[in-house]
């Protein structure tokens, strides 16, 4: 089968683009560059460095299908930017999938995020949750989302969307390389790597076990088997929409302390206020997962998470 991955020089993109290959696709990359890295592309990929806004001069008739992850995905950046957002992420969808619509090519694969459902009322997390995005980025995939579901009614479009918790790890030589970084596993590493001086704790008195947020985290080379199912699930005229996460949670200062165990470093903290908007336990319930797509995480250990991202670290310090 031959797919077209959107955003394939990004982190998770990167990942789910070598796996497609693995299991013996055709895959073309369309990634503009602007956060994505060039030696993301893996080697067997054809690679077009071009916006998801033209879509259309590349996406042909002999393409299977579509996994979409080109977008910005900076919450904070959401708030003070946020016509970036609406342009890029909505705006860029829509021409996408007018792309497929004139090309014939009938199913795609979307990379949501948690960030649709906001402060939640209760966890684990499920897809009925109501839908309330506290960012205009969570709020620019919501719509995303919509607009999917009115194509598949309308059109006949096969669509999944995927929506992920936080994403951690790597797969060989496919890693978290973001610039700048906001997620909590490459930042704690980048404190044991020495580039960072302290890991900054916002808050310290939620009602969790040890007082810090409570985050699930996936490994992105599950999460790339996730996307391959979904293709196979994929049915016309459908969206369906599966939240990603292992279903359980690990706090701030177990991540810091299994870091700590993995990297054999000290790694010190700094105690700062709670953020707006971060809720005390985000974790998910991946159970229309597990039930549509036959999807069962099987790198849920959260030693195993860290150790990977850390090679990977370790790897790109050593690139420079």
């Amino acid at each position: 089968m031959k797919y077209l991955v959107t955003g394939g020089a990004g982190y998770v993109g990167s990942v789910v683009a070598q796996h497609l290959l693995e299991a013996g696709h055709e895959v073309t990359v369309l990634d503009n560059l602007s956060t994505g890295f060039r030696a993301g592309v893996p080697a067997g990929a054809a690679f077009v460095e071009g916006d998801i806004r033209d879509a259309a001069k590349w996406l042909d008739a002999s393409f299977d299908g579509v996994l979409h992850f080109a977008a910005f995905s900076q919450v904070g950046e959401s708030v003070v930017q946020p016509e970036k957002y609406w342009e890029n992420n909505v705006g860029g969808s829509m021409a996408l999938l007018a792309a497929m619509r004139e090309a014939g090519v009938g199913t795609l694969v979307f990379s949501s995020t948690a960030a649709t459902y906001g402060e939640p009322e209760r966890t684990p997390i499920r897809e009925t949750a109501p839908t309330r995005p506290t960012s205009p980025y969570g709020a620019s995939k919501l719509a995303v989302d919509h607009m999917i579901t009115s194509e598949a009614v309308a059109h006949g479009l096969a669509a999944v969307s995927l929506r992920y918790f936080n994403v951690a790890g790597a797969y060989g030589a496919y890693g978290e390389r973001h610039d700048p970084e906001s997620h909590l596993i490459p930042l704690v590493l980048q404190v044991a790597q020495g580039r960072r001086e302290a890991i900054s704790v916002y808050g310290d008195d939620y009602p969790t076990p040890d007082g810090t947020c409570v985050r699930d985290y996936i490994h992105v080379a599950d999460l790339a088997d996730a996307h391959l199912l979904a293709l196979t699930a994929a049915r016309p005229g459908e969206h369906l929409i599966c939240n990603l996460g292992n279903g359980n949670g690990f706090s701030v200062r177990q991540v810091i302390e299994t870091v700590r165990e993995v990297t054999g470093h000290p790694i010190p903290e700094v105690a700062a206020p709670r953020r707006d908007g971060d809720p005390a336990v985000l974790v998910a319930a991946a159970d229309t997962a597990r039930e549509k797509l036959g999807w069962n995480p099987t790198r849920a250990d959260l030693a195993g998470i860290v150790a990977d991202a850390w090679e990977f670290a370790q790897s790109i310090t050593r690139e420079h």
